[in-house]
């Protein structure tokens, strides 16, 4: 349930609205944000922004949606590491250099106490994005450079819990190279990196106790040979 209320109003005064709060949280951040300062930012009655909205945050989030697609959009070149790195790449910068990512992470403060922005954001916010990212990996099961039996929403939380989970905690964005090693190492386990390609699979140790001797350490060597002993003497008290 999204919390807009876009019942007969002007186009017009709405888009200066939106602009006013992503203006204004830029400005002065989302606590000192409010309605009172969005209408007189927009040259419009408070009255009318609760027509539309029921709070700063449901204001707030109708404006980031507007700028949130332009931002980072999804490439299918047929190449899937390649794409993706480009797209996360791309997400990342705005996260770390534009007002998208404060933004973002102002919502989901707000969120965490607000259940009816905590559903519009999850529904028009984040559950889009993910659709977008699973349908690509999806294309790329079909195309054969990702395993038929991966979960294209678990690759996603796999692909992309890492970039939001530093960036919310640390308030730090991956750096492209970090991005980089992120998607190769996660493309070794989904079937698309280069140490996953049909290769043979590693076999288990199956050394018989005869060749313990040959994977001694130099403590253990030194503690045969004291002893005569066949086996290191490892006995509890004399390590």
């Amino acid at each position: 349930m999204s919390p807009r209320r876009p019942d007969r109003r002007s186009e017009p005064a709405a888009k200066a609205v939106l602009q006013a709060a992503l203006d204004l949280c830029q400005e002065i951040g989302y606590a000192k944000l409010s309605i009172e300062g969005i209408a007189s930012r927009a040259g419009v009655g408070k009255n009318t922004i609760y027509r539309w909205w029921p709070s700063k945050g449901a204001v707030l989030l109708d404006g980031l949606l507007g700028v949130w697609g332009q931002s980072a959009p999804f490439p299918a070149t047929g190449d899937v590491v390649a794409d993706l790195k480009t797209q996360m790449k791309a997400a990342a910068r705005n996260l770390a250099t534009s007002p998208v990512g404060e933004h973002y992470r102002a919502l989901i403060g707000e969120a965490q106490h607000d259940p009816a922005l905590a559903e519009a954001l999850r529904e028009r916010l984040i559950r889009p994005m993910m659709v977008r990212a699973a349908e690509r990996i999806e294309l790329a099961k079909q195309q054969g450079q990702i395993r038929a039996d991966v979960d294209a929403e678990l690759a996603t939380e796999l692909l992309y819990g890492p970039v939001y989970h530093r960036w919310l905690l640390t308030q730090r964005a991956p750096e492209a190279v970090r991005i980089d090693t992120l998607v190769d190492t996660a493309f070794a386990g989904l079937g698309g990196g280069p140490d996953n390609r049909g290769g043979p699979a590693a076999q288990p140790d199956t050394a018989s106790t005869d060749d313990r001797s040959l994977r001694l350490t130099p403590l253990e060597v030194r503690r045969v040979t004291c002893t005569g002993s066949g086996e290191p003497d490892t006995a509890e008290g004399r390590v």
